[in-house]
């Protein structure tokens, strides 16, 4: 057969402007919660795919360090709250994470839709 005649239809994978691959650069996103999403944002040019990542990151997890921040001040109910959401952040941060490097658009209800928003 002739090489020459068949062409692969692949489609080109978008860059990140970060020089990482952008599943890689996503899952980066939410290493550090709200601080690599930052970085990230500031960073990341052009991806949308990064982007929306890092704003899920930063929103996601901003709120819930203030959120912990806040439950401090309370005296016992704020330690059952702040006893709660560590199991709940780390879940939430394993599902990102890996949710991100699958390449998926995973929205949260609240926190997705704002993140989508700021891409507009």
């Amino acid at each position: 057969m002739d090489n020459e005649n068949q062409s692969e239809v692949v489609p080109k994978k978008r860059e990140s402007s970060t020089g990482l691959d952008p599943k890689v650069a996503a899952l980066l996103c939410y290493v550090l919660g709200w601080v690599t999403g930052l970085i990230f944002l500031l960073m990341e040019k052009e991806n949308r795919f990064v982007k929306f990542h890092a704003w899920q990151s930063i929103i996601t997890f901003g709120g819930l360090t203030v959120l912990s921040l806040v439950a401090n001040f309370i005296p016992i109910l704020g330690q059952i709250i702040s006893f709660l959401l560590f199991p709940i952040s780390l879940v939430l941060w394993i599902v990102l994470m890996v949710k991100a490097y699958q390449e998926e658009w995973y929205k949260l209800p609240v926190a997705g839709d704002i993140a989508e928003n700021q891409l507009k």
